[in-house]
């Protein structure tokens, strides 16, 4: 035998069958990972109609009639008794009034009151409110009311959320007390207090 026989390579050969079979099976894998990106899709929708409620609040004087009574140019007449026009030291005289949420309001209120007055004889005077079961306002009436306001200027004061009105077209009867001081001045001092009622929405009405 020719030594150069002994010494020589091996014939190559091609990729054995097992390799094949492995790298064939790793194709499968990649084609079958492919296949799985795919996915469902679904949505759901939610949506809202919405619209402005209703608020306002109204007042009496005579706790049946009921009105607006703004701007303060437009401001009800209280119905003091006619000692209001000839008032004394220490010598109080007596207002009803009543609110209530207007018809087609759709939330309760927070009342506030603020009076004012630029008038000499405002310095004066004093006033109280209470809130009483029946419409009408005396020393009686008043006396027998819930304290909301006691003894406050009447040239510049104010009192927060002071009244709840919780129902439509109910009203809260109030009586005021105006109080002249020792220093009400003799003569003809006169002048107008004017007293503003300012509503808050609060919650809905069921």
């Amino acid at each position: 035998m020719d030594q150069s026989e002994l010494f020589s390579s091996p014939p190559r050969r091609g990729p054995s069958r097992k390799f094949k079979a492995v790298l064939a099976g790793g194709l499968a894998l990649g084609v079958g990972a492919a296949i799985t990106l795919a996915a469902w899709n679904d949505s759901e929708f939610a949506s809202g109609t919405f619209a402005a409620g209703s608020f306002e609040i109204e007042g009496s004087t005579d706790g049946t009639t009921f009105g607006d009574h703004e701007p303060a140019a437009s401001a009800a007449t209280l119905a003091f008794a006619l000692d209001a026009n000839k008032l004394a030291p220490d010598e109080p005289v007596y207002a009803a009034f009543a609110v209530q949420l207007k018809a087609g309001s759709t939330n309760a209120a927070s009342v506030s009151i603020a009076a004012s007055s630029a008038a000499p004889i405002a310095g004066s005077l004093n006033y109280s409110l209470v809130s009483t079961a029946t419409f009408g306002c005396d020393a009686a009436a008043f006396a027998g009311g819930v304290a909301l306001v006691t003894d406050a200027a009447t040239t510049t004061s104010s009192a927060a959320g002071i009244i709840p009105l919780v129902a439509v077209s109910t009203p809260v009867d109030l009586c005021f007390r105006v109080t002249p001081s020792t220093s009400l001045p003799p003569g003809t001092a006169s002048g107008s207090v004017l007293w503003e009622f300012t509503a808050v929405s609060t919650t809905p009405i069921p």
